[in-house]
């Protein structure tokens, strides 16, 4: 499946002689890294260039980045800048340099698993060797790797929910956990994507997923990118249309998986796991294994973030509540493991029990 845009790439960018201490530079070239900014979408297909591992942060925690996958490769990338400005002379001081680095990034989204995954293994790095030119290629090399793997990741889980998708298939979807979330085609549109190469026909109805609005602005208009019908709904029409319009299926996508299988993913998933189980539609969650976490037990330790009340008060600005109305805005809800038909990975698809 060949998209007509990309969400990260990373660039060479080549460096003086000598360096900014007045000391050789080290190695010959550095970076930077090219981000869609998702918060120009639908209407602008705009790319920023980032620096620094302070941009990159910031771009994560602005949604300019967002998707667990996503966010766990921009994250990488981060710590990659981080190797390539410092200006360390000693070993001590560059791994101080990129221990900061991830501990900015780190605080940036606290649901989303593959951030600390990505994190995880960008640490471990520093610790194989103690020349410093040898371990800014080498962060830079497993940032590549982490990219290259959710690629494959994607075509994986997309190949294994290809079963799944019946022709004349009617498919409801929550948030956006497609291409725009990943390196690759996506995790919950993988299957979708696939199912059209095949020559399949379908119809995916989104929701408009407030207050970000990630399914109208991002889901509907990349599968309109690729000539894939879609229907845009109110989130609070999703019960209505599994009761009028014949769905097959829901696939969603997650950014934390516990141990006993419940799922943190965009507010909004646990209603539409009810409304699918009390009519008797199978719902799919498709994930990369970097989403489950092996450490928490249960949904009720998944830590949710909360965002700024405006995000719920305004639409584009614009004021659409009183200002000191109070505003509960959690971006994730948690959906146990019983409303759940199966996790498509890129290990195969996993029934009950978990």
């Amino acid at each position: 499946m060949k998209l007509n845009f990309s969400t990260i790439e990373w660039k060479d960018v080549p460096v003086s002689p000598v360096g900014s201490q007045g000391g050789p530079a080290s190695p010959s070239q550095c970076g930077k890294v090219r981000i869609l900014d998702q918060t120009m979408l639908p209407s602008k297909l705009v790319y920023k260039h980032i620096e620094t591992p302070l941009a990159m942060a910031e771009s994560i925690k602005s949604l300019i980045v967002r998707g667990a996958p996503l966010i766990g490769v921009a994250a990488a990338y981060g710590v990659a800048l981080a190797g390539y400005n410092s200006e360390a002379l000693n070993y001590g001081e560059f791994k101080k340099d990129i221990k900061m680095a991830i501990t900015t990034l780190r605080s940036t989204r606290p649901t989303a698993y593959n951030l600390f995954s990505a994190l995880n293994r960008m640490e471990k790095i520093i610790e194989t060797a103690h020349e410093i030119s040898l371990l800014k290629s080498l962060l830079l090399k497993e940032a590549h790797h982490i990219k290259k793997e959710d690629e494959q990741i994607c075509q994986k889980i997309g190949e294994n929910g290809l079963s799944l998708i019946p022709n004349k298939a009617r498919i409801l979807t929550h948030c956006n956990a497609g291409a725009l979330a990943t390196a690759g085609i996506g995790t919950a549109l993988a299957p979708i994507y696939l199912a059209k190469e095949k020559g399949k026909n379908l119809e995916v109805f989104v929701p408009e997923t407030r207050p970000a609005l990630q399914g109208a602005r991002l889901t509907a208009w990349e599968l309109s990118q690729a000539g894939i019908p879609v229907t845009l709904i109110c989130d609070s029409a999703r019960g209505t249309v599994i009761k009028n319009k014949d769905i097959n299926l829901c696939i969603v996508g997650a950014d934390r998986i516990a141990k006993n299988g419940d799922i943190a993913n965009k507010i909004g998933t646990y209603t539409l796991a009810v409304l699918a189980k009390t009519h008797n539609i199978p719902f799919y969650v498709a994930a990369p294994s970097t989403t489950f976490d092996p450490i928490i037990k249960s949904g009720n330790k998944i830590p949710i973030e909360e965002r700024n009340p405006d995000e719920i008060k305004k639409i584009s600005n614009r004021e659409i509540a009183l200002k000191d109305v109070k505003v509960f805005n959690p971006v994730f809800d948690v959906t146990p493991y019983e409303y759940i038909t199966g996790f498509i990975t890129e290990n195969g698809i996993q029934k009950p029990p978990f």
